[in-house]
C-alpha cells in the first residue's frame, strides 16, 4: 500500500478592520493560499515544495497553481494519507485548493488522522504534534521566527523561504514518528497485507493470542511480534443451546 505522510503551510487572509483586537472583518483583500508543503511516502524521501520552485512565482508569488497540482498528483497516487489534524485542516485546505483550481477529485484513499486517533485513544494534556512527540521522546518541531517567517515569505526573503521548508519538512518527519509510536493502538487501520500477515506493518509475526468475543460469535486473536498490534481472524459463530 502506498501510503502518504504529508503537511502543508498556508499563508493568512489578509483582509480590512477597524481596529485590532477581536474584529469583524470588513472585507477580504487576498484569502489564504498554500505557502509550501512536505510530504514522503512512508519510509521514504521527504519531498518539500515551495512556491518560490516554480517559474510561475516571478510573475505571480502568490499563485500556488503548479504547487497545488504536484500536491494533487501525490494524492491521486497515494491509497492511504496520514496527516495531523488532516481531516479538518490539511486535507479539507488542500481539497479546497484542488476545486478552487479546476481540478477533480483524487482517486480514493484512507485517512489516517493522528490527531483524531489521539484525542480518541489517549488523554495527554496537549494533542499538539510537538508537544506529543515531545513526551513521547519522538522530536521537537524545528524552531522558527514565528509570524517573522510567514510574513518573510510573502516579502520574497529567500531566508524565511530556507527556514519554512526546513520547518514544514520537521513535521513530516515528526509525524512519521508519531505514527509508528501510533500504529499498535489504531483500530481498523488500512489492511496492508493480502495474506496471512499482520494488517497493520504487512509482517509475518503473528502469533495466537486466545479469542476475541462480540455479540454474535468470538473469533481468534492474533498480535503482532513486530508492531504490537492486534487483529482478528476468521468469525467463528457461537453454538446456541436450545
Amino acid at each position: 500500500m502506498k501510503i502518504l505522510l504529508f503537511d502543508i503551510e498556508t499563508s493568512p487572509n489578509l483582509s480590512w478592520t477597524w481596529g485590532k483586537w477581536q474584529q469583524d472583518v470588513i472585507e477580504f483583500d487576498r484569502e489564504w493560499y498554500i505557502l509550501s508543503f512536505a510530504a514522503k511516502w512512508l519510509n521514504g524521501k521527504t519531498i518539500v515544495r515551495a512556491l518560490p520552485d516554480y517559474p510561475l512565482y516571478k510573475k505571480q508569488p502568490e499563485n500556488d497553481r503548479d504547487l497545488v497540482r504536484e500536491l494533487w498528483e501525490l494524492f491521486n497516487e497515494a491509497e492511504a494519507i496520514i496527516a495531523h489534524n488532516g481531516r479538518k485542516f490539511d486535507i479539507a485546505k488542500s481539497n479546497t485548493r484542488f476545486i478552487e483550481h479546476g481540478l477533480l477529485p483524487p482517486s480514493g484513499y484512507a485517512v489516517m488522522d493522528t490527531l483524531e486517533i489521539v484525542q480518541r485513544t489517549f488523554g495527554f494534556n496537549s494533542n499538539k504534534l510537538d508537544d506529543i512527540c515531545r513526551q513521547l521522546h519522538i522530536g521537537r518541531k524545528v524552531k522558527h521566527h514565528g509570524f517573522e517567517t510567514w510574513l518573510g515569505c510573502m516579502r520574497g526573503k529567500r531566508e524565511a523561504w530556507r527556514e519554512m521548508k526546513k520547518y514544514n519538512a520537521g513535521d513530516v518527519a515528526l509525524l512519521e514518528g508519531l505514527y509508528y509510536k501510533l500504529r499498535p493502538w489504531i483500530k481498523n487501520h488500512p489492511n496492508l497485507s493480502m495474506s496471512e500477515r499482520c494488517p497493520s506493518c504487512g509482517e509475518g509475526k503473528l502469533q495466537r493470542r486466545g479469542f476475541g468475543m462480540t455479540r454474535t460469535g468470538k473469533y481468534p486473536r492474533f498480535q503482532c511480534q513486530s508492531c504490537g498490534s492486534w487483529s482478528r481472524g476468521k468469525h467463528m459463530q457461537l453454538t446456541t443451546i436450545r
